[in-house]
């Protein structure tokens, strides 16, 4: 129905304008995920998404699902849950394992994983390159939870989560938005709705808006 619109990437780094997006959220296809590809389209409010065995798909939603940090929300029972001190949390210490487990993570109604091996070594040459950092949750000596994403440097922008204990995926988010505030970040990118980040805050803008933010 849409693909009229979909645009093939070749071996320039451009994108075409967002506005050009399908109704699905779908801008593009083709490409790669080298480093400059993927840092321009986060740039440009743009994040690939896709199955094993797929081309690489370009998205970019008409409503974006975001946390302002001013807005986080801390349930009553989270605080209780936090308050045990049972977890430790440390920022960009051990990222590989992060995304590790959240490839290997079950995800409600999902097949497979979208983290394929060549999303995953994409995303560990962005760390390498300090673009894609991580926050892990510690029990102990154990990778209990965590999270990772793209860091713009005003923006940054989730990409996954993991929780082999109850919580905490929210633990490492909780964490995440309160280092973001103190260094003045303008809005936490969690890209399409999810209703376990809307119940700590996070709400749909539409895109223009987010496009807005992103420039500025």
């Amino acid at each position: 129905m849409y693909f009229y619109r979909m645009v093939l990437l070749g071996k320039e780094f451009i994108f075409p304008p967002v506005e050009m997006a399908s109704s699905e959220g779908i801008l593009a296809f083709g490409g790669d995920l080298q480093p400059e590809r993927l840092i321009l389209a986060y740039q440009l409010g743009i994040f690939p998404w896709y199955n094993e065995g797929e081309p690489i798909i370009w998205y970019t939603p008409a409503r974006r699902m975001v946390l302002f940090p001013e807005e986080l929300k801390i349930s009553k029972s989270m605080r209780r849950f936090m308050a045990k001190g049972e977890f430790r949390m440390t920022w960009n210490m051990a990222f590989d394992q992060v995304i590790e487990q959240c490839q290997k993570s079950p995800r409600k109604d999902q097949l497979g994983t979208w983290i394929t091996k060549e999303m995953k070594q994409a995303y560990k040459s962005l760390h390498r390159l300090g673009f894609a950092k991580s926050v892990e949750v510690w029990q102990e000596n154990d990778l209990v939870g965590g999270l990772y994403g793209v860091d713009l440097g005003h923006i940054f922008c989730g990409e996954s989560m993991f929780s082999k204990v109850s919580n905490t995926s929210k633990l490492a988010f909780i964490f995440l938005v309160n280092e973001l505030q103190k260094k003045d970040y303008t809005l936490i990118d969690c890209q399409v709705y999810n209703e376990h980040l809307e119940s700590l805050g996070a709400r749909e803008i539409p895109r223009s808006e987010f496009m807005g933010l992103i420039k500025d």
